[in-house]
């Protein structure tokens, strides 16, 4: 999954393709790359990021999409917990939402993805992104996350979204300190009692900044050895910003895996 983050302020490229026409070449740029799907989004959700008014966010990732959908033939996915923004992103053309909240931040979003027979990716977080990173705790963070997502499931589920079209997410930084998302790496099977498939997205966070002690500009081997990490544990999608490099490192691998 390439990460196209059509704002001003997100954590590692924002700004980069805040325009109209810098966001379409970028987004085929990385299908080109060997993106297989492209996750759009109008609202940064780094640490201590303030939410984006309903319009400002629709205006800037509708045109993008409508712009984009003719020219890819890789689904598309909506990085929104906003039902009206998820709403008139599927209608403009894309086919997943992407909801960091997990069902939490709005009641009406699950309807919507049912409506549209669309994919749900179903995010774990703690609190807020204005307040996740404040002091989150955990007695055991992966058996939490797995609470809160089998909830999200159920709700998912029950509001008529498609069971083989939900996805789950640990939320790497989503209200979590290094040592949390460290666990949470070395005991990703444990999701996979949850039946569903697993995406992570470690590119370029800062738990690699801490370990290593790079910036934001220099976590690209930091990311590979993350996504790595997450092919061998079993991880199905990953949600990257350096398309280009981790298509390679994922070829190899699955060429080892399965014999080329």
């Amino acid at each position: 999954m390439g990460v196209l983050n059509v704002t001003p302020d997100s954590f590692s490229d924002g700004g980069l393709y805040f325009d109209k026409q810098l966001a379409i070449d970028r987004a085929l740029q990385m299908v080109e790359e060997g993106a297989d799907i492209i996750d759009i989004g109008g609202e940064s959700t780094r640490p201590f990021s303030d939410p984006v008014p309903l319009e400002e966010e629709l205006r800037r990732v509708i045109p993008v999409i409508e712009a984009i959908a003719p020219k890819v033939a890789v689904p598309i996915s909506i990085d929104t917990y906003k039902a009206k923004v998820a709403s008139e992103a599927l209608q403009a053309g894309a086919s997943i939402v992407n909801d960091i909240s997990g069902l939490r931040f709005d009641p009406d979003l699950a309807k919507v993805v049912s409506e549209n027979g669309a994919g749900l990716i179903l995010m774990h977080i703690k609190g807020t992104p204005k307040t996740m990173q404040l002091d989150p705790h955990y007695e055991d963070v992966i058996l939490e996350i797995k609470q809160y997502l089998k909830e999200s499931i159920k709700k998912a589920e029950s509001e008529g979204v498609h069971p083989d079209s939900i996805v789950i997410d640990p939320g790497i930084g989503f209200g979590k300190k290094l040592n949390h998302n460290l666990e949470i790496f070395r005991r990703l099977r444990e999701l996979e009692e949850l039946g569903k498939p697993i995406l992570v997205g470690p590119s370029r966070k800062s738990f690699i900044g801490e370990i290593l002690g790079v910036p934001v500009s220099e976590r690209l081997y930091g990311t590979l050895g993350a996504v790595a990490y997450c092919a061998l544990k079993g991880v199905h999608i990953v949600r990257v910003h350096d398309v280009k490099a981790v298509r390679q490192v994922l070829d190899i691998i699955d060429a080892i895996e399965s014999g080329f």
